[in-house]
This record gives structure tokens, sequence and C-alpha cells, in this order.
């Protein structure tokens, strides 16, 4: 159960900081930039929100199979598997997460007032000083929001790390597989304890949350 409990607070922390680096960017553009395909772009972000779980993990399996050109690649060089692997479902919860990363991000970054934005522009402000001195600051709640929000997605996961990663113990035996596994042989003293410390994690995860959105996504505001 500790070896579980371990990998999914490993799964959940790597997942969360790769969706940072990779939310960011992507909430930028849907925010502030028009171009055709915006549409077709926030739908691709949203879909795995409504997509089965069971359904992203196959697909995501495909993609990574030794016969894949990523799974290939990566067996090129790094001599081993990407599928039923930590890294494997690395890929697949930052896909499944996405959306729990850029929406929060995308809504604190639409909520910043014009005029500071075009306060920069007459300074002659580039995208990057401008992220980094008055959308990032101004916006950090969405961003606190869009990493709770992650983690607790990821630590949560079934259906989709199952597929991709298997059952493996020590290895990809997350805590909600394990969980399940415990049910199965009606270990129910473990099941319970298991249970209970998911429950917590997510209900701290949920008060974070709250608790920024009660104050202004935007500082200042």
């Amino acid at each position: 159960m500790l070896d579980a409990l371990i990998i999914s607070l490993q799964l959940a922390l790597t997942t969360t900081l790769l969706l940072l680096l990779i939310a960011l960017p992507l909430a930028y553009v849907l925010a502030f930039v028009s171009f055709k395909g915006r549409t077709v772009l926030e739908v691709i972000v949203a879909l795995p929100l409504v997509l089965p779980p069971t359904v992203l993990g196959y697909y995501v399996l495909l993609m990574i199979a030794p016969d894949s050109w990523l799974g290939s690649a990566w067996a090129s060089v790094f001599d081993s598997s990407l599928a039923f692997s930590f890294s494997g479902m690395v890929i697949a919860s930052v896909l499944y997460s996405l959306p729990f990363a850029v929406q929060p991000m995308q809504q604190a970054f639409r909520a910043v007032p014009k005029s500071w934005l075009e306060l920069g522009k007459t300074r002659g402000m580039s995208i990057k000083p401008m992220l980094r001195h008055i959308i990032l600051p101004a916006s950090k709640g969405g961003v606190l929001v869009a990493a709770a929000l992650s983690f607790a997605h990821t630590m949560g996961e079934f259906g989709v790390v199952l597929m991709v990663g298997g059952s493996i113990p020590g290895e990809t035996k997350v805590a909600s597989i394990a969980l399940f596994e415990l049910v199965e042989m009606q270990q129910q003293q473990e099941a319970a304890q298991l249970a209970l410390i998911l429950l917590a994690v997510s209900f701290v995860m949920l008060s974070v949350v709250y608790s920024i959105n009660r104050k202004p996504l935007v500082a200042g505001s």
C-alpha cells in the first residue's frame, strides 16, 4: 500500500510540474491570440473532460507501443519500453489532466485588465517580459488552482493509468489500482485505510482550490 501511495505521489508531482510548463503557453495562446483553428484547439484541450478514460488510455497505448515511432525512438535512446512503465503513465496523465491545468490559467489570463497589457505594450514589453512582470503575477491564483486540480486529478486516476501502466508492483501500481485490488481480495481494513488517505488528499486539494477561488483570480482586481 505504501509503495502504491509513493508511486501515486511521484506521478502526481511529475505530471503537475510538466503540466504547468505545457499549459502556460497553451493558456496564453487561447487567452490572447486569435487564429483559425482556435476552436479546434480548445476542443482538443477539453476533450479529456468527456472522453472515457479507457478510450484515452487505449490511444495513448497505441502511441507509445514498441512498434510506434515514439515507442521505438524511446527504446533506442533509453533501452526500455514506454508501454507499461512509469514514463508512459506520465504521458497519459499529462494528456488526461491537461484541461485541469489549461482552463484555470486561461480564465485567469483573460481576467487581467486590458489596461495593464496596453501599459506594458506602450513600455515596449515583448511577450516574455509581459508574462513575467504582468500576466503571471496578476494570475497567480489561476496558476495555483491549475496546480492543485492537476495534482488532485492525477492522484485519483484509474482507467488511464491501468490501460497504459498496468499494475506492476513497485513500478506502475498506483493507489487507485491498489485500492481496487484490495477490494477484490476482500481486504477491507487495508482498503478502508487507503480510501481514507485518498479521500483526505482530495479534500485538502479541493479546500486549497476553494480557498483560492474566494479571492479574485487577478491580483488587484
